[in-house]
């Protein structure tokens, strides 16, 4: 490795420093120890002229067996340091080092969560199933992970992408670290890869098919694994409710936040329907008022209307809400029918639509984070909320009965509706604040004054 080669072809020391990310002592430091770290290597590659083979060792060295045997072996152009990959459907082959569980090729739909907080609840949020995760902010499992903080019971994303190495839990929260959590449920990670690069692609160009590989052998093969990125069918016409949904059960507990009891009396019984359910919005649900019995995403209108219910909540999920709707807007039409409240939330929300005559869509972008601002249109208020949905409701296919109650701040999407002939409304965010801000969870209490008002006029 030339060192002073390829700062002059970046365009100088101060031009290298920026586009790599670091400081001019960082540049100082690779001329000493004439070499860039491998973590680096992706935005360099970036600029016209370096080649991969001009950030590989100093040919001229002697050669170890290994190195020998890994420059003729075709099917592991790992560079050194690297041990696992992240390769794209349009060809970009991202190196990096991996951790957790072997993987010889998870595929999904990659993505990327701008949260500074809570990745072990996201990793754990059954929406995720079928993707895999990049986390924008760049320290992710400095807090390591612990049992309360699962959101389901078995991580539902298909792997974690991150800038930084992990390091060394730093909380007296921390069970276990990152790494071992991950390999215990059986998923990878990949780090030392330029997140700000994948989350500008997927900014700029959409949604993309990614496969992370982390061989055990340490053999990667890039053609193989862009060969069967590209075959996998994608998001659109999947349904993974079912697979990620839960046998039927009753859930007691309430939010853990002292400064929140729980309400005691007048308590309203509601069935909760698990399209992908986190925990912490069945706590919600407790910590409002209800008496929740959650049943499985394939539960029938028949199967719902026979535990009595005072409302019905569809909990979020993961998947196309059209291959979801073909058995769950069936069962939610009966429902609304029999004139029982209905709340739901984002694929709740997309299926109730659907319920109620309209349609949805595949976002061009997803919403994935804390920090995503909504407008209730009637009031003015913006919410901060946190989300996870690539699909939409398309308010144009919306009945004149259905109206519209939230957009979005961002590019203008649906994120509410609520009918004007029935008790039933939805938004398309998650208001139960795990992880994000609190802001709305004033619609769980909504939802209990609906039921409420009926209850007391003998509804």
């Amino acid at each position: 490795m030339d060192i002073d080669r390829i700062i002059e072809k970046a365009g100088g020391a101060d031009e290298i420093a920026a586009l790599a990310g670091v400081g001019l002592e960082a540049v100082r430091k690779w001329r000493q120890s004439r070499m860039v770290p491998t973590k680096h290597w992706p935005a360099l590659l970036r600029v016209p002229g370096i080649a991969l083979q001009d950030l590989t060792a100093d040919l001229t060295a002697p050669q170890t067996p290994q190195e020998q045997e890994r420059e003729t072996d075709v099917s592991n152009p790992c560079p050194p340091g690297a041990n696992a990959a992240l390769v794209l459907a349009d060809g970009t082959v991202l190196w990096g080092r991996g951790f957790g569980a072997h993987t010889e090729g998870a595929v999904g739909e990659l993505c990327f969560s701008t949260g500074m907080t809570g990745y072990q609840e996201t990793l754990t949020d059954p929406s995720f199933a079928g993707q895999i995760v990049t986390f924008t902010f760049p320290h992710i499992g400095n807090v390591g992970t612990n049992a309360d903080d699962n959101e389901a019971p078995k991580m539902a994303a298909l792997g974690a992408v991150v800038k930084e190495d992990i390091t060394a839990p730093a909380s007296w929260r921390s069970n276990e670290p990152l790494a071992a959590w991950l390999k215990q449920h059986g998923r990878a990670g990949i780090s030392g890869v330029d997140t700000r690069a994948i989350t500008r692609t997927l900014r700029d160009s959409g949604p993309q098919t990614a496969i992370l590989a982390f061989p055990e052998n340490g053999r990667i093969d890039t053609d193989s694994l862009l060969n069967r990125g590209r075959q996998w069918p994608g998001l659109e016409g999947m349904d993974l409710a079912k697979e990620v949904t839960q046998p039927k059960r009753v859930w007691t507990e309430g939010v853990w936040e002292t400064t929140r009891p729980a309400r005691t009396e007048n308590r309203r019984r509601v069935v909760a329907m698990d399209y992908g359910a986190k925990d912490n919005i069945l706590r919600c649900l407790v910590t409002a008022g209800c008496d929740v019995t959650v049943l499985p995403a394939t539960a029938t209108a028949e199967e719902i209307l026979e535990l009595k219910p005072e409302g019905v909540f569809l909990s979020n999920g993961p998947g196309d809400p059209a291959a979801t709707g073909t058995y769950a807007v069936p069962a939610i039409r009966t429902v609304l029918d029999a004139n029982v409240p209905v709340f739901g939330i984002c694929l709740g929300h997309q299926l109730l639509a659907q319920a109620l005559g309209g349609k949805t869509y595949k976002l061009e972008r997803g919403h994935r984070g804390a920090n995503q601002p909504v407008k209730d249109v009637e009031t003015g208020r913006v919410e901060i909320t946190s989300q996870n949905h690539g699909f939409a409701v398309d308010e144009k296919s919306l009945p004149a009965d259905v109206k519209v109650t939230h957009v979005s701040l961002f590019d203008g999407s649906n994120e509410g509706i609520a009918s004007t002939t029935k008790d039933a409304f939805s938004v398309q965010y998650h208001p139960e604040a795990s992880p994000g801000p609190s802001d709305s969870f004033y619609l769980f209490e909504r939802f209990v004054a609906v039921m409420d008002r009926r209850a007391k006029a003998g509804a």
